[in-house]
């Protein structure tokens, strides 16, 4: 039988877009002669309905469009996700659908709640071996722990979760030996390196259960955080069928691999390894990606971005340049143009910009074309504008960095200083304080009303071309409070709020190397600095802070490997017993007292993409109190 996978890239209860791309799927599985499709998880719906889940009218809303699937069946079976509500409890469910009816319902059994899932919260897991029955206007199907069989072949599910659980309580356990396929729809979140995981677990689960095992990922950024890469897998006894290209930009991406399960097939003495992951190129394909999805579902037209000429917005430029090479690269010239949206010169609609308050509709004036540009550089001239906001302690070294950046990419370029605003504002609290402002005796107020003040214009220039605003910020200056509410913090999205420095730094310089950002030199050859201080301080990030590495160790340390401060401490000594432990200690604290400190600011980040195994969002992976003891007692003990 051939049998397929289909990544769909889906929107939360979009019910007509989301339909017409599982139309899609069948209609290409069916011209390819598919005789078994699974589509993702929950991909009726969208993954991330959240709190929806748990209403009555989302899940019997998606029990009444399934059955607008119904007729699209004929000749081909299909795994369609959605969630089922009985008895006040929602169930997280794949329905088998053949010929124009529905064979039942498998409903998954354990559920994701780590990291940034929390299904608990919304779903009930399926007890094992137990059935009931579900109803609609008079038919009924059976619910719960099924296999199927279809042209002679059985299959069974393991419902995403499922399959990361252990061997001997997983359902491939009681499945092995009654089935000959188990069928797996997904809604696996990406992380640098995770497709390695993915495929050890499926090429092992094939091998250990002896049978055919079929993986489908949903695809792209469904509803602002998370980015799936719509992996599909297909494997035979430890042998891969079937592996697919990760993070397309395609809305539905269709793989297939013929079995002949009539035919044995030993079981593979070991599990061929991938290469070697690249996470700079999978990270740059995740934030394309990414910035993509985000740009269309919010129906934007296009980004803006304060271009400090530092590495964090520098990094930020180059992820649109390449969001548009990549969409170009896979999707051709005019349909990147018709799916984002961005380039129908005639078209009224509300931006989500995230800027408070409703948006108001506006026709945007069409961009007119600079001359010599190249045809992807006229689509970054129109969908990215930058300005560089200087003040006297800014250096020509960031505005060479920021100006030859923005135009070797093809961005509209504005720079502009702020020092009028900035003395305005000082001059009115020294008139309400009676007193002088300096720098001995207000030195981080003085800092931040630079970074404050910069928001205001740069946000009006978002609003006036009905465009998002990114945001800069990163994961390590996220941990200890970094940044400035209200100032470098203010954007729309946040694509790099998940990534620590330390790489972000690497990355640039891979991708001055490897993608040839040559403008990029400039930033590659500085020291990361806010220039908030007057230039004879000569402030550098890490005299403010501490080492980015060891900056980031700490945060690892703490916060994904759990420990605490004196077992980190320990840790750091034993890992470089070189180093003075006078000053790890001081660096250990001086992370603890501000990550304590500032949590209330990482409660108010804008929306960012989970684009390592974890990140520090309260949203999306780590939850923290805002008022604690702020680690007193155990920084003491050190």
């Amino acid at each position: 039988m051939r049998i397929a996978g289909a990544a769909l890239n889906q929107i939360p209860f979009d019910w007509a877009h989301n339909i017409q791309n599982i139309s899609t799927a069948i209609e290409q599985a069916k011209s390819e002669g598919v005789g078994l499709l699974c589509l993702p998880e929950l991909c009726l719906t969208g993954y991330n309905c959240e709190d929806l889940f748990l209403s009555d009218w989302l899940p019997a809303s998606a029990l009444a469009h399934l059955q607008k699937i119904r007729p699209l069946t004929e000749g081909i079976c299909v795994v369609v996700g959605l969630p089922v509500r009985l008895a006040h409890r929602t169930y997280n469910t794949a329905a088998v659908l053949r010929d124009g009816q529905i064979l039942g319902f498998a409903a998954k059994q354990f559920l994701a709640n780590d990291g940034v899932h929390y299904e608990t919260r919304f779903f009930a897991p399926w007890p094992a071996g137990e059935t009931t029955t579900v109803t609609l206007e008079g038919e009924s199907w059976p619910l719960g722990d099924l296999t199927f069989e279809h042209l002679g072949v059985r299959f069974g599910f393991e419902i995403c979760e499922d399959a990361w659980r252990a061997d001997d309580v997983r359902p491939a356990c009681r499945l092995a030996g009654k089935v000959d396929l188990i069928i797996n729809p997904s809604a696996s979140h990406f992380a640098m390196s995770k497709t390695d995981l993915r495929y050890k677990l499926v090429l092992n689960a094939s091998r250990k259960f002896a049978c055919t095992y079929l993986y489908a990922n949903l695809l792209g950024n469904e509803a602002g955080r998370i980015i799936y890469d719509g992996e599909i897998l297909i494997a035979r006894n430890g042998h891969l069928l079937k592996r697919n290209q990760l993070l397309s930009f395609k809305a539905v991406d269709l793989e297939w691999a013929d079995v002949d399960f009539a035919t044995p097939l030993a079981v593979a003495d070991v599990i061929v390894p991938l290469p070697e992951p690249d996470e700079y190129r999978e990270l740059n394909q995740a934030m394309s990606l990414g910035l993509f999805d985000y740009l269309r579902k919010a129906r934007s037209r296009g980004f803006v971005l304060s271009l400090s000429g530092g590495a964090d917005s520098c990094f930020c430029a180059v992820g649109v340049a390449e969001m548009v090479r990549l969409g170009v690269e896979e999707l051709g010239v005019e349909e990147f143009k018709r799916r984002s949206g961005a380039f129908d010169e005639a078209k009224k609609d509300v931006v989500q910009t995230g800027a408070g308050g409703p948006a108001e509709q506006v026709v945007v004036e069409p961009v007119a074309p600079t001359p010599s540009l190249t045809a992807n550089q006229e689509l970054v001239n129109h969908l990215l504008t930058c300005a560089y906001q200087g003040t006297v302690n800014s250096s020509d070294d960031t505005f060479n960095s920021a100006k030859e950046l923005a135009e070797s990419i093809g961005a509209r370029f504005f720079d502009w200083t702020i020092d009028d605003e900035v003395r305005g504002y000082v001059g009115k609290i020294e008139g309400a304080l009676g007193r002088e402002l300096t720098w001995q005796t207000d030195d981080l107020a003085l800092q931040n009303i630079q970074a404050r003040v910069r928001a205001p214009g740069i946000w009006l220039l978002a609003n006036v071309q009905n465009c998002l605003l990114l945001t800069t910020s990163n994961r390590s200056e996220a941990s200890v409070g970094y940044c400035t509410m209200d100032g470098d913090t203010a954007g729309s999205i946040s694509p790099i709020a998940g990534v620590d420095k330390y790489f972000v730094k690497k990355w640039l310089c891979w991708a001055e190397t490897e993608l040839g950002y040559a403008a990029l030199r400039h930033v590659n050859a500085l020291q990361p600095t806010a220039e908030l201080r007057p230039l004879a301080d000569n402030q550098t990030d890490e005299r403010d802070l501490m080492p980015y590495p060891l900056l980031n160790r700490i945060e690892r340390l703490a916060f994904y490997d759990r420990l605490a401060p004196a077992a980190v401490l320990a840790q750091l000594v034993a890992e470089d017993p070189h180093a003075d432990p006078d000053q790890l200690r001081t660096y250990v604290r001086r992370f603890y007292t501000l990550w304590s400190r500032n949590q209330w600011k990482r409660e108010r980040y804008a929306p960012s993409f989970h684009l390592d195994d974890y990140n520090v969002d309260p949203r999306s992976w780590l939850r923290f109190p805002i008022l604690s003891g702020g680690f007193g007692e155990e920084l003491a003990g050190l």
